[in-house]
């Protein structure tokens, strides 16, 4: 059996959905907590809890590489898988630099949606422009996340604005712009689908609110029997 991403099946003839199944890319600019929000998933997965202590450097699982850690950036695309009960996310976390652009190409063919990770103080900022462009001209959906919103010098609503702003600026169409928006602290481990005020945090204790927005905005893979 051989799974491909929704886009692919069309043009090959759609089989059967896997209905328990999303692929998903993050983009995100550095610092604005991309890996903070997967590692978060993962531990309300239970993908940990077999050490109950994380060893040094093991709270950053998507950077593997040295010069990732360090940096922290991502350079190549990579997956990881998140369970959620009978559920799976598969997380492709592309880079976001120009630079690497043949990783984002890559990146983006292996999924069927983006969650757009934006910091609630700061913005979008530049990389997260450019794979964001990418995204579009894939006609991929995307996920708004505004994370950090319990961030003292948080402007959510602004960052809202600034965000519609650059769909706009991307030449993005109606459908595209119509995107759900998820506020979250990935630092707590929290999110939401309500909009707190400016420096509170999420109205939840947990990412329920990301993981049913993604199985709901993102279409299921299809596979191909033999």
């Amino acid at each position: 059996m051989s799974t491909t991403t929704s886009a692919q099946a069309k043009d090959e003839g759609q089989v059967k959905h896997r209905d328990d199944l999303r692929n998903v890319a993050i983009i995100a600019h550095v610092d604005h907590g991309k890996t903070t929000l997967v590692d978060g998933m993962l531990w309300q997965s239970g993908a940990f809890a077999a050490h109950k202590e994380q060893s040094e450097g093991t709270d950053r699982v998507m950077d593997s590489m040295d010069l990732e850690r360090e940096k922290g950036i991502t350079i190549l695309a990579k997956n990881t898988a998140v369970k959620r009960g009978d559920r799976v996310v598969n997380v492709i976390d592309t880079p976001g630099h120009a630079d690497f652009g043949g990783e984002v190409e890559r990146g983006l063919e292996m999924v069927d949606g983006v969650v757009l990770l934006v910091d609630a103080s700061e913005g979008p900022l530049p990389q997260t422009r450019f794979v964001l462009r990418k995204a579009l001209q894939k006609n991929l959906p995307v996920i708004l996340v505004i994370n950090k919103v319990d961030r003292t010098d948080a402007r959510i609503k602004e960052v809202v604005d600034e965000t519609y702003e650059l769909f706009l600026d991307l030449d993005a169409n109606e459908s595209q712009i119509d995107f759900p928006i998820v506020y979250a602290s990935a630092k707590a481990g929290r999110a939401s689908m309500n909009q707190p005020a400016n420096g509170e945090m999420p109205d939840t204790t947990n990412l329920d609110a990301l993981f049913d927005t993604i199985f709901a905005t993102v279409p299921a893979p299809t596979y191909h029997d033999g």
